[in-house]
């Protein structure tokens, strides 16, 4: 079990998370920002509880990210 820690307000909108995770990543036609899919709010950040299947994947996008907003733990 991983946990993908995403803090959404410094979310610029680049949609790499969604092309290489689009399993657990979706972009919002309200603000253009990232959604972590099955996220709950603790604190200022968003966090899901996913299998290591999805750990590869989401690793990526937190690698991607231009402003490192996503964390992947476990």
């Amino acid at each position: 079990m991983i946990k993908i820690l995403f803090h959404r307000p410094k979310c610029i909108g680049c949609n790499y998370c969604f092309e290489v995770a689009p399993q657990r990543w979706q972009m919002s036609k309200r603000d253009g920002k990232s959604v972590l899919l099955g996220g709950k709010q603790k604190g200022n950040m968003i966090q899901v509880d996913v299998g290591e299947a999805e750990e590869e994947s989401n690793r990526k996008a937190a690698e991607l990210c231009p402003v490192k907003v996503i964390r992947v733990v476990g």
